[in-house]
């Protein structure tokens, strides 16, 4: 959500950034409709000042004993609360009105955001590992885990439909492996304090997110009204709406290990096979609430988070800050952190890592007391995949793939694997 105030004094400023994300101007809308509301509580306030007015006048009648005077101002100041009834009335619609336009917008990127369209105008910030030269042809995840007999989407579109997978025995284990190891290193050496949120939220929970009202095809509802979570960014940063918290208890650190639902909407056609994009698939998510002094720092921190995770697994990747024209809805800045998957013999997202400044946390009403002076500021609000569980998976595979059809367990997980170290047919 925009701060109308900072509109009011940056017309141009706001204009030029929604431009820079390919969207139109908006600034003159949102200002008319604020000058509309603000005229019309100026209004109010007046005939405020009319009935207030009115009323010491009845007194003062009254005083004198003019019943009719009283009598005439009575309904006078009848007719003032009647308007005025009304007029809050119309208030409340405008000031709705201009909470709605507002939240339709998206995020102004930050200053140091790349100008660009789209994933191509992304820009490449580091590259780390090399990927592994084979010497047989590497096959692609669902290859491998099929003929492991591990990997079943047929029973999975028998029994929910596509885009869904059984995942059986070792690759079951694989990957609570690969969601313990990484809950493990951010908890004990990141300093994130694990949570186990509720997996179905409430509107104003996805509202505060900016996931609702423009994205609402994106998820699944419940009958009752529910929304499963398309990430647990949904349900842990809403863990300080509506509050205020101590700025000298900031930052907060959280991680959980959930499953996530998206509808997959507009992307027919597209990952059709395999773990890549699924209706339900598990992700390890970080969630930083930080004073909007410490928010780049945090930014930069947590990508760190996510790329020890990748380091520490042996998977090559690079890390991509993207352009003003492919950012998240409530992003002012994102990192992707890319895998290298020698099966399709490209590089695919695996985190996404987005300072959402005080975007969220004006949606959220979520603020802080600071440690000196008056009054409270909004909070700034970071999220971050450390990392999909999921991808990880089809990474691991396809990295530590063997001529054989094996796959060698990484060492990192081997402790979570009972020492296992091939995972084979």
């Amino acid at each position: 959500m925009h701060d109308i105030k900072w509109i009011r004094e940056n017309p141009q400023a706001f204009d030029a950034a929604l431009a820079n994300r390919g969207k139109a101007p908006m600034a003159a809308e949102a200002l008319a409709l604020d000058e509309k509301r603000r005229a019309h509580l100026t209004r109010l306030q007046e005939l405020q000042a009319q009935a207030n007015a009115s009323a010491k006048a009845i007194g003062a009648a009254m005083g004198k004993k003019d019943l009719e005077t009283a009598e005439k101002l009575k309904a006078e100041v009848a007719k003032i609360k009647a308007d005025i009834q009304a007029g809050e009335a119309e208030e409340r619609a405008i000031e709705q009105e201009v909470t709605d336009l507002l939240a339709g917008i998206p995020n102004v990127p930050a200053d140091d955001v790349p100008v660009g369209k789209d994933e191509a105008d992304n820009v490449e910030v580091r590259r780390i590992g090399t990927p592994r030269a084979f010497d047989f042809a590497p096959k692609q995840h669902f290859e491998i885990g099929e003929a492991l007999g591990m990997m079943d989407f047929d029973a999975a579109a028998k029994i929910s439909g596509a885009r869904f997978v059984v995942l059986k025995g070792k690759l079951a284990r694989l990957e609570r492996a690969l969601a313990q190891f990484m809950l493990d290193l951010h908890t004990e050496e990141h300093g994130y304090t694990e949570v186990n949120p509720p997996f179905l939220v409430k509107t104003e929970a996805a509202y505060g997110t900016g996931n609702l009202p423009k994205f609402a095809e994106d998820l699944f509802r419940t009958e009752n009204g529910y929304w499963l979570i398309p990430t647990a960014e949904v349900p842990v940063t809403n863990i300080v709406r509506e509050e205020i918290v101590a700025e000298a208890a900031l930052p907060f650190r959280f991680t959980a290990w959930t499953p996530c639902f998206r509808s997959e909407a507009g992307s027919a056609g597209r990952d059709t096979r395999g773990m890549i994009r699924l209706h339900q698939f598990p992700k390890v998510e970080m969630v930083s609430i930080t004073t909007p002094e410490q928010s780049d720092a945090e930014h930069e921190r947590m990508t760190k988070c996510a790329e020890t995770v990748l380091e520490r697994l042996g998977l090559p990747f690079r890390t991509i800050v993207l352009c003003s024209g492919d950012m998240g809805f409530s992003a002012k800045k994102t990192y992707d952190l890319e895998v290298w998957l020698p099966g399709q013999d490209a590089y695919r997202e695996i985190s996404s890592c987005s300072n959402c400044g005080d975007f969220q946390a004006r949606r959220m009403n979520a603020r802080m007391r600071p440690n000196e002076g008056k009054g409270t500021r909004h909070v700034h609000t970071l999220n971050g995949s450390g990392v999909a569980v999921g991808r990880c998976l089809v990474a691991v595979l396809e990295n530590y793939q063997n001529a054989d059809g094996s796959v060698t367990v990484p060492e990192a997980l081997r402790p979570y694997m009972g020492g296992l170290e091939t995972i084979s047919a």
